[in-house]
């Protein structure tokens, strides 16, 4: 088993080793490209062949929150009893809004366990929209409001379930070794080193081809399998998985059966319910540039009838004084 958190013991930056990225999302402004994206992605097909290789998805890289429906189904398997929307959320970056934090709150009343029971980091709600009104309401910081408390509140309520650690379940040695057997699993990889995420898991590097594997696992899995039951219950609940106005939700919503997450640092990972997938790392790790370039990958993929429903989501406008300037898109 790869050591619980290591720290890094030499400096990554001494001798680098960059990944071959290529351009993949431009913005411009009136007659100038102002800014350039660069990354990496793949497609690949229902047979699990590589049908689009941009830049270098072979090199390793942290898929952060995508590793989420990989965790969930993990947990399931170990024998936690979710319900649908649980489930979701047990997947999700949510936004925070009052039905995050519920759903969050009933995963661990069923384990009989509250909110003090979440190790993971606080913070207000991810949603802009979703953090106004909670702080109108005089509200501050906790865990319950942050981002992967859904996460969180199914690991303690496994480890509770199992006997495990849960006043340290982010040390468990029996949940990092189920965590790390069911990412290597699902994508098909060794995993070839760990971290620590934002709100404390483990986080594993994989290639995009190991991700979007995962993925594809996810949504073309049997019916009844853990796998099917994550898939389903994120394309049913796409607002608990992310939220209102979220890209991601927006997504699932245009195709009906796509799973569909995010993760920090440019990360994106779709899967189809014929089996193909994508996932997309953006080098600089900006959040605006992934959806464009899978907007763009997915339309070409499946043709003229996704082509209306992702084209919002394939560009946005650059403003100026208030009217349009210039665009942000694929190229």
């Amino acid at each position: 088993m790869i050591p619980d958190h290591p720290q890094p013991q030499t400096d990554p930056l001494a001798n680098p080793v960059l990944p071959q990225h290529v351009p993949l999302v431009a913005a411009t402004r009136g007659e100038a490209v102002e800014s350039i994206h660069y990354g990496s992605a793949v497609l690949l097909d229902a047979q699990g062949q590589v049908l689009v290789s941009l830049g270098e998805p072979q090199a390793a890289y942290y898929p952060r929150s995508a590793l989420k429906p990989l965790f969930a189904v993990g947990m399931l398997r170990a024998g936690l009893q979710l319900d649908d929307q649980q489930l979701a959320l047990a997947s999700a970056s949510h936004s925070g809004a009052p039905i995050h934090q519920q759903v969050a709150s009933s995963t661990l009343a069923a384990a009989n366990l509250d909110e003090s029971a979440l190790r993971n980091s606080t913070d207000l709600p991810y949603g802009v929209a979703e953090r106004a009104d909670y702080l109108a309401g005089g509200g501050t910081a906790t865990q319950l409001a942050q981002n992967c408390s859904g996460k969180h509140a199914a690991l303690a309520a496994l480890c509770e379930l199992r006997g495990w650690d849960t006043a340290n379940y982010l040390h468990d040695e029996h949940l990092l070794q189920l965590l790390q057997d069911t990412v290597q699993e699902l994508t098909g990889e060794q995993i070839s080193g760990v971290s620590t995420d934002g709100c404390g898991t483990p986080v594993y590097l994989i290639s995009l081809l190991g991700l979007a594997r995962g993925f594809a696992r996810l949504s073309a899995a049997e019916p009844g399998t853990p796998e099917a039951r994550v898939a389903a219950a994120m394309s049913r609940y796409p607002e608990l998985v992310a939220g209102v106005g979220r890209d991601v939700t927006a997504l699932m919503r245009a195709i009906p059966g796509a799973v569909a997450k995010d993760g920090f640092e440019g990360i994106q990972a779709v899967g189809l319910p014929d089996g193909s997938a994508l996932a997309v790392k953006i080098a600089d790790g900006s959040d605006r540039a992934r959806m464009p370039i899978t907007a763009k990958l997915l339309a070409e993929h499946l043709g003229d009838a996704a082509g209306a429903a992702l084209a919002e989501l394939a560009s946005s406008p650059a403003l100026g004084g208030g009217v349009q300037v210039g665009v942000l898109s694929a190229l």
